[in-house]
């Protein structure tokens, strides 16, 4: 067990908080980032989100009644304080392990968790709901909170959230945690903005003044409106130009103000209660805070470094085939091949530099590379804008993510059949960071798609010459999906092969059992081999690189032959790749004993990548019962 230190050792409630003095308070911040670290550094996970907001935390807790007033963390990796201090601290060793806890604020896991969150920019608009239906319910008591950060203010459905509640006049609390990260460093004007207004010399000279102001609502009495007026009297007599975007949507504007200063936030917060109306609270915050090699290192890195030595800051490396590349870096060395060959190509990201491995692009053509911030929507959209002008976009999003862009990719890219290359990163289940992040829909959700050609490598030199495929001259929109994590192939600089669209592979031939599959999974077929052959089954094996279009003059042969057949995907049963063939041996009145696996109706929670293949029966192992208890059956039934 961990140790916990001697005041944290006795909060098993936020309740627990509420009659610690001043003093202790700090202490429990300090033991409360102590605790993460050790944690962290021995079991994985998100850190310098946290550790940014533990004041933060801290003091949230101390000043609201929690889980009373509704407190709504974005995107999720900033909570992991909020658990610890919510009842979940001797179970945090567990957290994003199977069967243990979730990495993210999660409804079923705890009442102190008001809203499910794992994407960003969801917090304003949940507390909202919230706020409206405590008004709508006369509940006039009740505080709503929601705090955004770690960029997560750029992204499109965050202003919504603030223009809509602006007109609302609901009890609502925008914390905005400000540190200029979101995983990369925060992109865009709004970031600018934002450090315009805490490195002004006008605004700070006032800002004394006002929290000065803010301080004396207690003696006003239940009616903090004279203070307010003054508050406001006091901004507009002085040229502060800074606050007026937040005034514009009606917001009350405060701030900024030390995020790791838990006495002052937790004055600044009981005052907050006391004033009606929407309202946002600028803190600043240093992502990391309190660990060194977090906080003065390179920042992307400690956002999730995975184990660490926490004494002295280094990472443990794992054991894992290190000849075999990341799908990622792939796409990150092939496109910058790719470009110089080719000047119209560029690469889109919405705020996944690092992740997508666009960082090395950014490095050697940055005026060829864009970060557009967390704005999935945005990122497919400005992409058709390149393609009309004869550019070509590999717009890299993460297969969850793209689900936030689904009706730009149909409306702005499919209909006017433009050449948007789709590089979905994370196809398939992800990990440790559960149902939030897996990318499950991609195959079924962009099938549909009329003029979308869909793909799937199997290793990295298909995923390279899929890359290269999509940049030639009419291709329309293409997707290529590809998994987190490693690939197989320890000679994968090849030269350059166009596919051609539509046409599969078949990689064994066989009499018994044919196994369809599509991308990184086939390699869990290629690993049965073997093991099929001591037992006696004779399989065949297809590679099929393209659920839209298929190749069907490849499935006609397939279903003329074979009496079983076996589908393999990283995805989604419902819709997906095994659906499409079905549909094809419906359309063409085939017969077949066709067993599709995959991904199955419901959401998979988190766990390794290995755990959770063979939880949904598409491991090596399970794949070989599969095709034994396939064969046996058939047999039997022929005796």
């Amino acid at each position: 067990m961990f140790k916990q230190g001697s005041i944290l050792s006795k909060i098993n409630a936020p309740s627990d908080i509420k009659n610690l003095s001043s003093e202790n308070l700090v202490i429990l911040c300090a033991e409360l980032r102590d605790y993460i670290i050790s944690v962290v550094s021995e079991k994985g996970g998100h850190l310098g989100a946290s550790l940014g907001v533990v004041e933060l935390t801290v003091a949230l807790h101390y000043v609201f009644n929690t889980p009373y007033d509704q407190l709504v963390w974005d995107v999720g990796h900033q909570a992991y304080g909020h658990k610890i201090l919510t009842g979940r601290k001797d179970s945090f060793h567990t957290n994003r392990i199977y069967n243990g806890i979730s990495g993210f604020p999660k409804r079923s896991e705890s009442i102190y968790d008001t809203f499910g969150v794992g994407h960003s920019s969801t917090s304003i608009s949940a507390a909202l709901g919230m706020a409206t239906a405590s008004k709508l319910n006369s509940i006039k008591d009740k505080q709503h909170i929601a705090v955004i950060g770690d960029g997560s203010m750029s992204a499109g459905l965050a202003f919504e959230g603030l223009n809509n509640a602006g007109i609302e006049k609901s009890n609502l609390l925008v914390i905005l945690n400000d540190n200029c990260m979101s995983i990369d460093p925060a992109v865009g004007a709004l970031k600018d903005y934002l450090t315009s207004i805490s490195t002004s010399k006008n605004y700070n000279k006032t800002r004394k003044k006002i929290w000065k102001l803010l301080g004396e609502i207690g003696k006003f009495g239940p009616n903090p409106q004279k203070i307010v007026k003054k508050l406001e009297g006091a901004i507009k007599s002085t040229v502060l130009s800074e606050s007026n975007y937040f005034e514009s949507l009606n917001f009350r504007y405060f701030g900024p103000v030390d995020g790791h200063d838990v006495e002052q936030l937790s004055k600044v917060l009981n005052d907050l209660k006391e004033i009606d109306g929407p309202k946002i609270l600028h803190c600043l915050t240093v992502k990391g805070k309190g660990y060194t090699p977090a906080e003065k290192g390179d920042t992307t890195k400690w956002h999730a470094p995975g184990l660490f030595d926490k004494k002295t800051g280094s990472i443990i490396k794992g054991n894992g085939n290190k000849s075999a590349p990341k799908y990622q870096d792939v796409f990150g060395e092939t496109i910058i091949e790719l470009a110089k060959e080719n000047e119209k190509i560029v690469g889109v990201t919405p705020a996944m530099l690092t992740g997508s491995s666009l960082k090395q692009m950014m490095e050697t053509m940055p005026e060829r590379t864009f970060d557009v911030g967390i704005a999935e929507q945005h990122a497919v959209t400005f992409s058709a804008g390149l393609a009309t002008q004869d550019i070509i976009p590999f717009c890299n999003i993460y297969s969850t993510f793209m689900q936030r862009a689904y009706d730009q990719v149909i409306h702005d890219v499919a209909i006017q059949n433009l050449n948007v290359v789709f590089c979905l990163d994370r196809g398939g289940l992800v990990g440790a960071d559960g149902a939030t992040h897996h990318g499950a829909f991609d195959i079924a959700y962009f099938r549909c798609i009329p003029n979308m050609i869909v793909s799937a490598p199997m290793n990295e030199i298909e995923l390279r010459n899929l890359m290269y495929t999509a940049q030639l001259p009419n291709q329309g929109p293409f997707s290529i999906r590809y998994p987190r994590g490693k690939g197989v192939t320890i000679d994968w600089k090849k030269t350059f092969k166009e596919l051609k669209i539509g046409k599969g592979v078949m990689v064994k031939e066989g009499s018994d059992v044919a196994i369809l599959s599509i991308g990184h999974v086939g390699n869990y077929v290629i690993e049965s081999y073997e093991k099929f052959q001591k037992k006696g089954i004779d399989i065949a094996h297809y590679n099929m690189i393209f659920v839209k279009p298929l190749d069907k003059k490849l499935l006609h042969s397939v279903f003329q032959k074979f009496e079983n057949i076996i589908t393999i995907e990283d995805g989604c049963i419902q819709a997906g790749f095994g659906s499409a063939v079905i549909e094809f041996m419906s359309d063409n009145n085939y017969k077949a004993n066709v067993v599709r696996l995959g991904i199955p109706d419901k959401f998979i929670n988190h766990g390794t990548q290995e755990e959770l293949h063979k939880e949904c029966l598409y491991d090596a192992e399970t794949l070989q019962k599969t095709v034994v208890k396939l064969v046996t059956k058939t047999v039997a039934n022929v005796g």
